[in-house]
């Protein structure tokens, strides 16, 4: 991420931060995977975990990239930047190195889940591997209704209710966390053969406590609050900020045109 900070404060453009963490977490995560502990082929587990997390850091990353081509700026990282005034070109370098530290401990929690060393077929690796299927068809899913709300120039100026983001603020991190969730129940061994498996429930820590508290959902609603002002105030009302859940005894579930 040192070099990702060179290139932003080289060109002063911050919209392509998550395209670079992504694209280097799967990537590492991949190598990770497939990487020979003992002679011989992959095994059968190493490659399906490798398929699925190169999946996912592909998908997400090229999608953050298009994005980024009509948009140079990630509002969330800009509004951190004007926060930080003098001092935000020092900020902005610790705050990237501490987006690869977490990017680390997700690496090693595919490691772990592709290492594990219990041969035998298990339902917890079929839980597992739908959890992360769904979470990556979910993120995408979630993804699409987003940009196709805001191609839609009715919708200008407006907040997306539609779909997915009718029942969360934040569908797309939701189901981002939920990737981190399938990762332990593949490394971890009920039997007691792979103590080191547990480990790989930092992942979904981790990434619940980045996602909810620190550079997701808390910038991201400071953003639409001050461009969309009450009407935002509306949805957070009346809509989950994380998981996709009905709220009870909220205010009509009307459709909003901010």
């Amino acid at each position: 991420m040192a070099s990702t900070w060179y290139v932003q404060r080289s060109s002063g453009k911050t919209g392509w931060i998550d395209t670079t963490w992504s694209l280097g977490v799967g990537g590492v995560g991949f190598i990770a995977a497939v990487w020979p502990l003992e002679p011989g082929w992959p095994h059968w587990r190493q490659i399906i975990v490798a398929v699925l997390a190169a999946s996912w850091c592909l998908r997400l990353g090229l999608y953050i990239a298009e994005r980024n081509r009509a948009a140079v700026d990630d509002p969330r990282y800009r509004n951190l930047i004007i926060q930080w005034g003098s001092d935000a070109s020092r900020r902005m370098f610790w705050f990237l190195q501490s987006q690869a530290l977490v990017g680390v401990i997700l690496a090693v929690s595919i490691a772990l889940s592709a290492h594990n060393p219990n041969p035998k077929w298990r339902m917890q690796d079929l839980i597992g591997l739908a959890v992360l299927i769904v979470a990556i068809a979910g993120e995408a899913i979630a993804d699409h209704q987003l940009r196709a709300f805001k191609n839609d120039p009715a919708n200008h100026n407006a907040v997306c209710d539609v779909g997915l983001w009718r029942w969360s603020r934040h569908p797309n991190y939701f189901f981002e966390w939920l990737t981190w969730v399938a990762y332990p129940i593949i490394a971890i061994d009920l039997s007691g053969h792979n103590p080191l498996g547990w480990s790989a429930l930092a992942a979904p820590l981790c990434m619940y406590w980045v996602l909810v508290h620190v550079s997701g959902i808390p910038p991201l609603e400071e953003h639409m609050l001050r461009s969309r002002g009450d009407l935002f105030r509306t949805y957070q009302k009346r809509t989950r900020a994380f998981f996709p859940l009905p709220v009870f005894n909220s205010p009509s579930r009307r459709r909003v045109k901010e």
